[in-house]
């Protein structure tokens, strides 16, 4: 019960790593306002956990939206503990040269407005109490350059300055913000990226299984919400504007393939020379 007795506000929160968090947080006592789109989709994850959760529709481009899911949470339950801004898309896609600005404009209103909305209002009722966690999802593509589209990529980077910044200035509220940057995981999203339908979860296991540098095993939704509970609970009380990676160890060079000097060779010296 690492969360018993707090209040979560989860963007995204009916599929995807929002639906395993959501489950987690709740499986450790937290009550949860859960934030999407998809109405359908979210008044029925929500009912089934009867009043431990609560649902609304949330679009994370509209400030209002995620105003109202704040203040829903207050409403509801009395406070905002923890608040994470889940919510994503792949967005515009292809070279940039022939990127949309549109499209452009659209992916950062997600990826990096979107968040910008929940840290401000999570922090605008976490300050009064001195006590909060913020989360937010970014990636391994905001470590590194080349995998992803242009607009996500900047925007997950964009994420974790923004995630620096404000623990650096809510730190003397108590107010911890941290990040988490997932490598892909076995979600709909990625699904629909890897096998062209959303609902094959298991075609993208097998396909990230291939290709992950721990032997035969896929990132899932479940990895992304332990860390977020972690990053939530007291467990992490001293840490704060950091960046937790889920990722296998691919953003320090770990492949499936492994290291290029693998295998034992003499030392290599000067001039050609090898061995002692």
């Amino acid at each position: 019960m690492r969360l018993k007795d707090r209040v979560a506000v989860i963007t995204g929160g009916a599929s995807g790593i929002g639906a395993a968090s959501t489950q987690r947080f709740i499986s450790e006592g937290c009550r949860v306002v859960i934030g999407d789109i998809q109405r359908g989709r979210g008044e029925a994850f929500a009912a089934e956990f009867g009043g431990k959760a609560r649902f609304a529709v949330c679009d994370v481009t509209r400030e209002d939206d995620v105003a109202g899911l704040v203040d829903l949470a207050v409403n509801e339950f009395g406070q905002v503990d923890i608040m994470f801004n889940n919510a994503g898309i792949v967005g515009a896609i292809g070279p940039i040269d022939s990127t949309p600005t549109a499209e452009w404009a659209a992916s950062m209103d997600v990826l990096l407005n979107g968040v910008f909305y929940g840290m401000k209002h999570a922090a605008r009722v976490m300050k009064p109490r001195e006590a909060g966690s913020i989360i937010s999802m970014t990636s391994t593509a905001g470590l590194m350059g080349g995998l992803a589209p242009h607009a996500y990529t900047a925007a997950k980077h964009a994420v974790i300055g923004l995630t620096r910044n404000a623990a650096a200035e809510l730190c003397r509220f108590g107010i911890r913000v941290n990040a988490i940057a997932a490598a892909s995981m076995a979600t709909p999203m990625v699904a629909n990226v890897l096998t062209g339908d959303p609902e094959d979860i298991e075609g993208a296991k097998r396909a990230l299984a291939e290709a992950s540098p721990l032997k035969g095993r896929p990132g899932l939704a479940e990895d992304v919400a332990n860390a977020a509970l972690w990053l939530a609970s007291d467990e992490s009380g001293y840490t704060s504007g950091h960046t937790l990676t889920t990722d296998a160890g691919i953003t320090i060079g770990a492949t499936a393939a492994g290291p290029v000097f693998k295998d034992y060779a003499p030392m290599m010296r000067e001039a050609g020379r090898t061995g002692l």
